[in-house]
């Protein structure tokens, strides 16, 4: 039977196998009985609950809700809220876990349900296993009656508790005299983020911040930034900040229109730590999607680059390992660890926006510590994800193309986390090294649960 989980949490379209009310309400109970039984006699029985702005949303949180309450736990729901709001209100909130509704970068026929630990960090590996087992004994979990069934309520307060937690990332930071260009994706930021901006100061000039339930992600957002570079450019913003849908990535516009991603914030980001003192142990925690332009940067500053496999938990995992700080994708997911335990789009870009104000540079001068590497991401649709190392023809004709690359580029073939794709990425130290990229695509060929390469964005 396939893993239920991916990279980040259960994703599917929504009312459809597997991702169906029915799972949600089972996701629900199991969540609550298992995150109450690993925090042991601490546990207030409690989860939080959050989401994006999809149609499916309201539907899959009534079914969770349910599930949750139906386990003899209470369920506080605080709406449509990014991601890492969430994971902050389940630690403020002292619940035994919290749970987001959302299929993040995905276009809104999908839908997802993730889990976080009281600490407000991403389940692991391991405990995700384990949801799924429970899911094969589902008459052993309790089921209380009278007082003993849980409650359902929402807090009001959530939206006014992370805005007080954000403005004390950036104390006494005014944006005065800005005007910043803010693409909400139609998603999970579309309210707080002017707000949060304009409260500090900013003029404030927002697209993709209208969401329908049926237009996130729809040609806006992080993935989609060309809406966001021409307005920029026709407004004479300072800076554009693109969101994804549930608001836990950051791309950002520079005042000349050119697209800044996680890559070059990372350079940013770990440059200003460094000066003032707060990077310990020297290190960035990065994947190995990261372009080679961010490791050549940051090893000038003297500073290390460790990779991960693709995926913010895997990054987290890795900086608590090492002791590091900063850690993010070049996706423009960015932990600021002394901040949030997830990545956080509105805490980047106000990190971004203070760097812009106390340097008093633009943002295409700050970006001139990085150059880039020439990169190309290719999407292969398929059917199935056989582990890549069980088709050797494909090792084979990797280990060709690398080799004719003779150490000016290499080629990285995965599998999405979240989407039926496969991704090849090709990287070289110039045009020419990667514009041959159809034909490094044919090596997904050599599976027939493969099916012939795609162009579009990640």
């Amino acid at each position: 039977m396939p893993r239920l989980f991916g990279t980040d949490g259960v994703r599917g379209v929504a009312n459809q196998e597997p991702l169906t009310p029915e799972l949600a309400f089972q996701l629900g109970r199991i969540g609550a009985v298992l995150l109450r039984e690993k925090r042991g006699a601490g546990s207030r029985g409690r989860l939080i609950v959050g989401r994006d702005t999809r149609l499916s949303g309201p539907m899959l949180e009534a079914a969770l809700a349910a599930g949750v309450s139906s386990a003899g736990a209470e369920c506080v729901l605080v709406g449509v809220m990014p991601t890492p709001a969430v994971a902050f209100l389940t630690r403020a909130l002292d619940a035994d876990g919290g749970v987001v509704i959302s299929a993040s970068h995905n276009p809104y026929e999908d839908n997802g349900i993730k889990f976080f630990a009281p600490t407000g960090m991403k389940l692991s590996d391991e405990l995700e296993e384990e949801i799924e087992d429970r899911l094969a004994s589902l008459e052993s979990l309790p089921r209380p009656v009278g007082q003993g069934v849980g409650t359902v309520r929402a807090h009001v307060g959530a939206e006014a508790a992370y805005e007080a937690f954000v403005f004390g990332t950036v104390p006494g930071v005014r944006l005065d005299g800005m005007r910043i260009v803010v693409d909400c994706a139609h998603g999970a930021t579309y309210r707080l983020a002017p707000r949060i901006l304009r409260r500090l100061g900013a003029e404030v000039v927002t697209i993709g911040a209208r969401p329908t339930g049926r237009n996130i992600n729809h040609h806006v957002g992080a993935l989609f930034p060309e809406a966001l570079q021409r307005r920029v450019r026709k407004e004479g913003a300072h800076v554009g900040l693109a969101f994804d849908g549930d608001g836990d990535r950051l791309i950002s516009v520079d005042e000349a229109g050119e697209v800044r991603d996680g890559d070059f914030l990372l350079a940013l980001f770990a440059r200003d730590l460094h000066r003032s003192g707060r990077l310990p142990s020297l290190s960035v925690v990065t994947t190995l999607m990261a372009n080679v332009g961010l490791e050549i940067s940051l090893k000038e500053a003297g500073i290390r680059m460790v990779r991960t496999p693709v995926g913010d938990r895997y990054v987290l995992e890795e900086m608590l390992r090492l002791g590091a700080v900063l850690g993010g994708e070049q996706s423009g997911h960015i932990i600021f660890l002394e901040h949030s335990t997830a990545g956080d789009g509105i805490i980047s870009a106000l990190q971004l926006l203070r760097l812009i104000q106390e340097t008093r540079q633009p943002l295409s001068v700050l970006a001139g510590c990085m150059r880039k590497s020439p990169q190309r991401l290719i999407n292969v649709a398929v059917r199935a994800k056989p582990p890549l190392e069980d088709l050797p023809r494909l090792s084979v004709r990797l280990k060709e193309i690398e080799n004719a690359m003779d150490g000016r580029g290499r080629v990285l073939v995965r599998y999405s986390g979240t989407e039926p794709l496969a991704r090849v990425m090709v990287e070289g130290q110039d045009e020419a090294t990667v514009a041959a990229r159809p034909r490094l695509a044919s090596p997904m060929r050599f599976s027939s649960s493969i099916t012939p390469p795609s162009t579009a964005g990640s």
